[in-house]
């Protein structure tokens, strides 16, 4: 392939149940440095907020590994990681390896009795070892106890009904810190919309449990709102991870600053993703599947959004396709690409591990007489195949993309 060598970003999400973000990114660099050995790849590993974030941020470079023993879900004693900067001052908490669905088996789940304790104690121990900006990420949770375990483990006194709350006692170190929490979703905490009726089912919840839960959330609210002063139950976020959305909101007074902010943007700035971007001339990024959910700020769009902005060239590859997700990500300039040539079933895909990406990743390079020398501009306007292998999909109406000004003319 002819051309200068070029400088290529792989900014992946993982693949969920398979491979992790910096496996995937990994994977994808080998394939394309295969066909294409002279160009620069670059890799940003990426997540969402929930499992793998750790993982994407540590591979930036410039973080330390701890582990501390927790309460898992159910009451059991885990050794959880999280990380902290050079100088101490920041640290990134992953609920996921603390109070996440995958530390409890199936046959185990019990969203009445899952607490999210162990986040808490993770917070604290941040906070032990002198971190005072703090990210949180708390996607892939066990639990719909609204973070009363969490408060529980900062110093608030918490009945067990649920019913009366005491913040006396609550940690005074709170109110030196900047929680920025990572946080995909807008569900309110209660009704049906919120932690227990769109996401207890998945944790073992089942339709009369639903009902159960959303009254003690109930229960849960009137007495912390009581007890802050805050009115936080139908705010964007409050049902996220169970509810413990709601639970930190409602202390927003307590700590020096607390947001909620989308789980790709606070791992990409994590990560110095913008600085690699700049010097990019394509970006790949990627997911599990890039479907319907596309659209509501997993980390494939996220990647696109930045890359538009930029005025650079940007690939999404994803191990399941559907034309939702491609809609999802063609206003944006991005061409979409399966991992495998051919449908298989999920099992057999995983079961092939990082191979089909390096195949993928070599058939891209190979595809493409080069990366787009000329940045492009934002407001140009780019019509996306759906089938990147077809060599001529242009010349053929059915191909084209229903907003192409061309379709019907061809027809």
């Amino acid at each position: 392939m002819s051309g200068r060598p070029f400088t290529v970003l792989f900014a992946p999400d993982s693949f969920k149940g398979s491979l992790s973000s910096v496996a995937v990114a990994g994977a994808l660099a080998e394939g394309w440095s295969r066909a294409r050995p002279a160009d620069r790849v670059l890799l940003a590993p990426l997540a969402d907020g929930g499992e793998g974030t750790l993982a994407a941020i540590e591979a930036a470079g410039g973080w330390t590994s701890w582990t501390a023993p927790v309460h898992d879900p159910l009451g059991r004693i885990v050794d959880a990681r999280w990380l902290a900067s050079a100088d101490g001052a920041q640290a990134v908490v992953e609920l996921a390896t603390a109070s996440g669905l995958s530390l409890v088996a199936a046959a185990e789940r019990d969203p009445a009795a899952a607490s999210t304790r162990g986040t808490g104690e993770l917070l604290v121990e941040a906070l032990d070892h002198g971190a005072r900006e703090i990210v949180l990420g708390i996607g892939g949770s066990a639990t719909t106890d609204g973070g009363a375990g969490a408060l529980q483990a900062l110093g608030a006194r918490v009945s067990d009904a649920l019913d009366e709350v005491d913040l006396t006692r609550l940690d005074p170190r709170l109110g030196q810190v900047a929680l920025r929490i990572a946080c995909d979703v807008t569900n309110p905490l209660l009704g049906a919309s919120g932690a227990a009726a769109t996401y207890g089912p998945q944790k073992g919840a089942a339709p009369a449990d639903v009902v159960t839960l959303d009254a003690r959330l109930a229960r849960f609210a009137d007495a912390l709102e009581r007890a802050t002063g805050r009115r936080e139950r139908d705010s964007p976020g409050a049902g996220a991870a169970g509810g413990i959305g709601f639970g930190l909101l409602c202390l927003r007074d307590k700590f020096r600053s607390l947001s909620l902010e989308p789980g790709v943007d606070l791992v990409m700035a994590a990560t110095g993703f913008d600085a690699k971007l700049e010097g990019a001339d394509l970006v790949v990024t990627g997911e599990g599947r890039i479907d319907a959910q596309t659209a509501f700020g997993k980390t494939a769009l996220g990647v696109a959004r930045r890359a538009h902005a930029a005025g650079v060239r940007c690939i999404a590859v994803g191990g399941g396709v559907e034309p939702e997700g491609i809609d999802a990500l063609a206003a944006l300039g991005v061409e979409v690409v399966p991992v495998h040539e051919r449908q298989i079933p999920v099992e057999e895909a995983i079961a092939q591990g990082a191979a089909p990406l390096v195949a993928c990743g070599e058939r891209l390079a190979g595809h493409m007489d080069q990366p787009k020398p000329r940045r492009v501009s934002p407001d140009d306007q780019i019509i996306i195949h759906a089938d990147f292998d077809d060599p001529l999909p242009e010349f053929d109406p059915d191909y084209m993309h229903p907003d192409d000004p061309l379709r019907g003319e061809l027809k």
